[in-house]
């Protein structure tokens, strides 16, 4: 988040959530009808969605009160127990576990995204490449098409998405465990999909870990200050951020 969010993500989506909904419960006490009360706490989540700094966490934001709310209401209407809300919350926590809120929720990575990079950046034969949160395997797809010979792993915290992840991509090992905790230093390229606010942390650890001559690529996010030793544009119009961090210039 930026422009006056202090709080990790997602506690300022709930934050926004939970303020639409005080604020229609004390526009009806005053005696507003519910359809324009409904509306201005809309209108209070979508102007404090202007605040995010991504897409697709403007429009988690904003939709927030307006989902809940008519799925509150059809939950009401059809005389259900609020108790049903417990199956999705569960699934939530199964597929994004809390300990996971830090980085990012499923970002795919388009099939084609680095066809032809290898003429950019040349690994060595049978290189070790690491997706950083490889969710349901579309970066291990996408490197695989870049670099077939490539020794593909995949590391994912969710247990669904690490079973998964390694359904769709037989040719990768895919493991269970935290990104952060992997050590960095066997790899040749370490790719991330990650949020802004992981990159400086991604940065120091490569520094720390990764071998003279590796790679760190980030699609999207760069690393703040630092400059890139290579930029790929993706065929849909991404910007693939690659670092060698034994040799890229750091700004002071």
């Amino acid at each position: 988040m930026r422009r006056g969010w202090f709080l990790p993500w997602p506690l300022p989506a709930v934050a926004v959530w939970l303020g639409a909904w005080g604020w229609y419960a004390g526009l009806l006490a005053l005696g507003l009808p519910r359809p324009a009360a409904v509306l201005l706490a809309a209108v209070l989540g979508l102007l404090a969605s202007f605040w995010a700094d991504s897409r697709w966490r403007r429009g988690i934001i904003a939709l927030g009160f307006p989902l809940s709310w008519v799925l509150l209401s059809l939950n009401y209407g059809a005389g259900l127990s609020p108790w049903w809300w417990l199956l999705p919350a569960a699934v939530f926590l199964l597929l994004y576990p809390p300990r996971a809120w830090k980085d990012a929720p499923l970002y795919p990575t388009p099939p084609e995204a680095f066809d032809g990079l290898r003429s950019k950046v040349l690994l060595p034969p049978a290189a070790r490449v690491l997706d950083a949160g490889c969710g349901l395997g579309h970066g291990l797809q996408a490197l695989e098409r870049a670099y077939p010979d490539a020794r593909l792993v995949g590391i994912e915290r969710s247990w669904p998405l690490r079973l998964l992840c390694a359904a769709r991509v037989p040719h990768a090992t895919v493991r269970h465990g935290d990104i952060w905790a992997e050590d960095w230093s066997g790899y040749d390229l370490v790719y991330l999909f990650q949020r802004p606010e992981s990159m400086p942390g991604a940065w120091e650890k490569a520094r720390r870990e990764l071998r003279p001559g590796a790679w760190l690529a980030s699609l999207e996010f760069p690393v703040p200050e630092v400059t890139a030793t290579e930029v790929w544009d993706c065929p849909d119009g991404r910007t693939l951020w690659l670092y060698q961090p034994r040799t890229a210039a750091a700004a002071s």
